[in-house]
């Protein structure tokens, strides 16, 4: 797709980066096949190919509008469409460029500017541990809507205290200790069992996604350099083999931050590394599963149903893992027949700020799930799996807390 600069965006970083991506989309329309809000609404606007022509439009000089920031929104960055997409365009890289763009030239209403700002700083924010656990503490009392983002509280659990000469390096996190801080603890353990030291720097805070894909690049970033500090004496000293993520969305926007800063002459080499350390969870479990094997006691009976998350499956292009290794141990894993690759709504705070869109993708995820007949329903990512959690009554974890239960249960 030939994209003729205007002159604003000629010779700056965002314009260049942007017409290299164009260049490779052949308008195909491959994308629209596995794009969730285009399945939902069925608007070519709404789907990856109809917003590279939007953003195409920006970038040659149109002024965008209300209703081209509207589309850009509806975009849940989920990245199918890179999945499907025979030619490699960076969709994901795009829209970001486009969203920053748009939003620079279509002032944002003042309650939906409001909302964005309490979503940035508040999640991120090192009050957001009290005010999930005063949520929690009212919870029966909240309306509807509210609890649903608010999940019952659970134990962390014993964090294991032997010592290891393997070690990796894991991020906590920024919501994922006060909403679900069993999984870290659950990571823990596992990693414990197989001959893993899991270390956690106290510095390190948000991975950057959260203020980044809300268009506060700038803020976005400096989280990322804050972490690279926070992580460098152990990546640089040889201390720990791997930084281990065990939400994927955290992963995905970590093993990026070599793409992210690669311009910033004092991070760019250290953000490399530290993209080419970071590993799923999952990417562990070919070494672990013959370490854990014997320790099994108590495999649970009934299916266990996987939702691969989008960030998970597109955003590092990461397949079949936990399925294979967890069968391999005895667990009766099972993604959906249908539509297993397609979003459940969460991506995110889209599940807030779209929320009839992102209920009808979390109702339409949770019926293909639910025809497996679960006993328990897994997913990777924290997002994910409170967002499922709100529309059923299924239990749904982390599949590392599944098979840490069958550890614990020696």
């Amino acid at each position: 797709m030939q994209t003729q600069l205007a002159p604003a965006f000629q010779g700056t970083a965002d314009g260049q980066a942007a017409e290299a991506i164009l260049r490779k989309c052949v308008h195909c329309g491959f994308c629209t096949a596995t794009c969730p809000t285009y399945q939902l609404l069925g608007d070519e606007l709404d789907s990856p190919r109809g917003r590279i022509y939007l953003i195409k439009q920006v970038l040659e000089g149109q002024t965008p509008t209300r209703s081209t920031q509207l589309h850009l929104d509806r975009c849940l960055t989920c990245r199918n469409c890179e999945s499907t997409c025979p030619s490699g365009v960076q969709y994901g890289q795009l829209i970001d460029i486009g969203r920053k763009l748009v939003d620079a030239q279509v002032p944002r209403p003042l309650a939906e500017r409001a909302t964005r700002w309490v979503l940035k700083e508040g999640l991120t924010s090192p009050l957001f541990g009290p005010a999930m656990q005063l949520g929690q503490a009212v919870r029966g009392l909240l309306p509807e809507g509210l609890r649903a983002k608010v999940p019952a509280p659970e134990p962390a659990g014993v964090w294991p205290t032997r010592q290891h000469a393997r070690k990796v390096l894991l991020l906590a996190g920024c919501v994922q200790p006060s909403m679900a801080p069993g999984i870290n603890s659950a990571t823990a353990r596992v990693l414990d069992a197989a001959g893993i030291q899991t270390l956690i720097a106290p510095e390190a805070g948000c991975c950057g996604a959260v203020k980044f894909h809300l268009n506060d690049q700038d803020g976005g970033l400096a989280q990322m350099r804050a972490n690279i500090d926070a992580w460098w004496p152990h990546i640089d000293s040889g201390a720990v083999e791997c930084l281990v993520m065990n939400a994927s969305g955290c992963g995905a926007t970590v093993k990026e931050y070599g793409h992210h800063l690669q311009h910033d002459a004092q991070y760019a080499a250290k953000a490399a590394r530290i993209s080419a350390l970071t590993r799923d969870l999952s990417e562990l479990l070919p070494d672990i599963t013959p370490l854990l094997q014997d320790q099994l006691a108590a495999v649970p009976k009934g299916v266990i149903a996987f939702h691969p998350p989008c960030t998970l499956q597109h955003g590092q292009q990461l397949r079949g893992g936990v399925e294979t290794h967890l069968r391999a141990l005895g667990f009766d894993v099972r993604v959906a027949a249908s539509e297993s690759h397609l979003c459940c709504g969460s991506a995110g705070t889209y599940s807030v700020l779209q929320p009839e869109l992102s209920t009808q993708l979390r109702e339409r995820k949770l019926g293909h799930l639910g025809a497996l007949e679960p006993a328990v329903i897994t997913s990777a990512n924290i997002g994910c799996i409170t967002h499922l959690q709100s529309g059923t009554d299924t239990p749904v974890r982390h599949w590392v807390q599944v098979l840490d239960a069958a550890l614990d249960a020696r």
